[in-house]
């Protein structure tokens, strides 16, 4: 009986790991195994990084917020909860775009909020 290996199965599995590890340098890139654990441990950073990245973004939109908002007289906080009192329902994106883009448009938003609190 002949030896069946099932080569096509293990060269496309091979391939696809050789694909995810393009860019890795010396035998992270080459070798079966260290290719192997290595786009593991990429993957894993990957999934966390992925959950990383929304906190980043929303920490960078509020410093963006209440750097502009101090410009204005106001802080952070009670520029939000001017914000909520006003039930204006813009969020920390559009806020931080509206304050680095459009600060004409930023201080309207910002006396809106100091309206509310008065």
């Amino acid at each position: 009986m002949v030896r069946a290996t099932n080569s096509v199965a293990s060269h496309r599995r091979k391939k696809r790991l050789h694909k995810r590890a393009k860019g890795f340098v010396g035998d992270r890139r080459n070798h079966l195994r260290l290719t192997s654990d290595a786009v593991m441990r990429a993957m894993a950073y990957n999934y966390t990084h992925r959950k990383q990245k929304k906190r980043n973004f929303r920490r960078l939109w509020i410093m963006r917020i209440g750097a502009a908002a101090k410009i204005h007289g106001i802080s952070y906080s009670k520029f939000i909860n001017g914000l909520k009192k006003a039930e204006c329902e813009i969020d920390r994106k559009m806020l931080a775009d509206l304050a680095v883009r459009d600060p004409h448009g930023f201080a309207a938003v910002v006396g809106q909020a100091k309206e509310a609190l008065a």
